[in-house]
Parts: structure tokens; sequence; C-alpha cells
């Protein structure tokens, strides 16, 4: 692996660490095994607070925290706030998740809209590409909050060349639409989409973008694409 991997103690260091901006002590990593990795983040997961709301899958927050501890090193991310999307899932699930990594707590598990030519129900296909009305995969930083057509929305930032670095250039951001809602998916079988943005719920747009927004890690997982090594992060 290109990513050499962070010992035990380094996870805890972070998630408990008081000031949200602390740096990654570059003198913490180590050479370890990937299925010591896989271990010793079993072992955050395995500590997270589910304030009642349903965990992702290990796995795929396994590979969520490997880029994001990559992010803090590259001084690219700067909060300790997670969030992961796992498009594997059906657009019927609640498949967002916003992590405190201070206090390893979830916060948010929510609804959110993959782009219409993205697929129906489950996310199959995704685009780098102006509009292609696709979604993008891969590791991301929060950037500003504005007013748009859908009121208050966050832009992105694609941090892996090729697969989401044009977010910003093409519009893609977090957003209401009504049409990300049970009442929806009741209607139509699935949920809305949208034009590649990860478009959530509007009564939950206000609170979840002012928790991630200026510069947070996002993180859009399907197994199309695993990130095992991370040689496309921008450097």
């Amino acid at each position: 692996m290109i990513y050499k991997i962070f010992p035990a103690v380094l996870f805890f260091l972070m998630s408990f660490a008081p000031n949200e901006n602390r740096s990654v002590n570059s003198k913490l990593v180590a050479d370890k095994t990937t299925s010591n990795f896989e271990m010793e983040a079993a072992e955050v997961y395995n500590g997270l607070h589910s304030n009642n709301l349903a965990l992702p899958k290990v796995d795929v927050f396994s590979e969520a925290l490997e880029g994001f501890y990559l992010l803090k090193e590259k001084g690219k991310i700067q909060k300790n706030i997670l969030t992961l999307i796992d498009f594997s899932l059906s657009s019927n699930s609640k498949r967002l998740w916003v992590i405190d990594m201070t206090t390893n707590t979830i916060l948010y598990n929510s609804l959110v809209a993959h782009g219409r030519n993205t697929g129906e129900e489950f996310a199959t296909s995704f685009s780098n590409e102006a509009s292609s009305f696709k979604s993008s995969l891969g590791f991301y930083a929060t950037g500003e909050i504005y007013m748009g057509k859908h009121g208050a929305s966050l832009k992105l930032d694609g941090l892996e060349k090729g697969i989401n670095d044009k977010a910003r250039e093409r519009g893609v951001v977090m957003h209401a639409a009504d049409y990300v809602s049970n009442s929806f998916i009741k209607n139509n079988k699935r949920l809305g989409r949208s034009q590649g943005c990860p478009a959530i719920p509007v009564e939950l747009t206000n609170e979840i973008i002012n928790t991630i927004k200026n510069k947070s890690c996002l993180f859009i997982f399907h197994p199309s694409k695993y990130h095992k090594e991370f040689s496309k992060l921008v450097s």
C-alpha cells in the first residue's frame, strides 16, 4: 500500500483530542499490515456511540477512517468530523452518517440522493464530467455555505484526481430536496434523484451542513471503486 497505516494509539489521540484542528504527528506512523489496521479500525468502530442510530458497515467505516487520517495528515481537512455516504445501499435506506470523531458519536443518519443517471433505487454508474447528472465517488473536503436555488447549500471540493476533482466546477453541492423523504419513497417506490449532488432532507439540511462545513471530510463509497490505494488523492 502507498499509505502507511496508523497504530491504535493514533486513533485514540485523534478521537478524544480536545482541539478539533489537531494535526497528525507523522512520527506516530507505523508500518502495519492491512489486517492489523482493520483490527484497529474495528476497535474504533466498536467504540462508537450510536445515539440510537444505525451504524455504517464496519468495512466501509474502516476505509473512510483510513482516508480521514491521511487527509488530516496532509492538511486537506481540519475538523474532526467524518461524513460517510454508502452508495452500495438502497436509496430507500438511511445511507448517510455524520460522525463526531472527537467524541466518537454518530450525530446524524439520514437519507441521501444520488444522481439521476447514476441509477434508479441503487447507484450503479458514476462520473466526474459536467452535465453527466451522475454522482462522483471518493473523498471530499467540505467548503463554504452559500444561498442557492435550493436555499442554504454546501460547496464540496473533490480530492481525487479524475474521480471527483471537478465537483466544484460541476456545481456538485450538498443541498435540501423535497424528493429526499419517506413520503416520496412511499409514492414512487424509491428516493428521488438529483443532478449529481448528495441531496438531503429539507428538515435536516441546516443542521447537517452547519455541522460539516469548512474543511471536514466527506467520503462517498461504492464497492466498484475500492480505496485501498490512495494514489489519486490530491497531493
